[in-house]
């Protein structure tokens, strides 16, 4: 090979992702990795650059065998134009050589690895029979938290609560059509709801935390800038409080950040995910709330698996 040349690479695309990284296998992952002592605290922190249409966000990340990075870019403009507002790749590298071994679409990477760490909380957290799930979200992101909830609890109802009827109504079909037992619905089902996911772009609170009854699971997910939240005070004062990781959790989740601000919580109270994951369960009958920000380390673990089941 020329030392000018770089040694052929796999090239996944999303249909390869979807077919080749089961949610459960994905959840598994991030699971294992943090039994194996990877922390979470140590990891490479997220970037961005800024251009003039948009940004680039670059996450990059160690462990194991491997290293990796995702590069995506932010256009707000381009929905307008009929394209995707968020677009990029991970790029897979051997961790001994830095040779380069897959790129992967990383939008569907994404799809697959959000949820999955939204569902390895619920699986830790919520009651083994818990089973009533509400949504808040139309897009992608709701679309695969509801499958990944499925694979790690059996879900005998799903409740969307959307701001557009129409895909609200897409939404409920599609997932009809999976064979989920889905219905449109309100804010006012969250007082019934066992597990809630907030997938949304709202930078003020989606209900009234009050009504969230104990022993329920929030997970909120959409933001991830220290000014907007999708959960309450009420709720930050009622539940036990987790996140991926402490100082992430800081400089990147409103949710937590404006609760210390508020003095709502101390930083003492949030519990990271290496521990949830180290206890194995809950350890209150409170409600329970895990904000997730994104981070690069759970990227890297799951395109690890996505890349050693890929066939051939």
């Amino acid at each position: 090979m020329s030392e000018l040349s770089s040694p052929d690479i796999r090239t996944v695309n999303a249909e390869q992702v979807l077919a080749h990284l089961p949610m459960r296998a994905a959840v598994d992952a991030l699971k294992q990795a943090l039994l194996q002592g990877f922390d979470p605290s140590q990891a490479h922190t997220r970037t961005s650059a800024g251009l003039t249409h948009g940004e680039f966000l670059m996450m990059p990340s160690e462990f194991g065998d491997y290293a990796g990075v995702k590069i995506l870019t932010v256009g707000p403009g381009n929905p307008q134009r009929g394209l995707p507002k968020i677009q990029g790749q991970y790029l897979l590298f051997d961790a001994d050589t830095l040779a380069p071994l897959a790129l992967i679409d990383g939008v569907a990477l994404t799809a697959i690895r959000t949820p999955a760490v939204s569902a390895l909380g619920v699986d830790i957290l919520a009651a083994p029979d818990a089973s009533d799930l509400l949504v808040f979200g139309t897009g992608p992101q709701a679309e695969y938290h509801v499958r990944a909830v499925a694979a790690v609890r059996e879900i005998s109802r799903v409740g969307i609560v959307g701001r557009s009827g129409n895909k609200t109504d897409r939404l409920v079909a599609a997932l009809n059509a999976e064979g989920f037992n889905a219905r449109t619905a309100s804010e006012d089902d969250v007082a019934g709801a066992d597990i809630i996911t907030c997938c949304t772009a709202a930078s003020e609170p989606l209900f009234d935390g009050e009504a969230v009854r104990d022993g329920a699971v929030v997970v909120a997910m959409g933001s991830h800038t220290p000014d907007a939240r999708e959960t309450d005070d009420a709720l930050a004062r009622r539940a036990a409080f987790y996140v991926e990781d402490v100082d992430t959790a800081l400089r990147e989740a409103g949710d937590a950040a404006i609760a210390i601000q508020r003095h709502l919580l101390r930083r003492e109270d949030l519990r990271d995910l290496s521990t949830m994951v180290s206890e194995g369960k809950r350890t209150t009958s409170r409600p329970a709330l895990f904000k997730t920000v994104g981070m690069g380390w759970q990227d890297l673990v799951t395109a690890k698996a996505l890349f050693e089941n890929l066939p051939g």
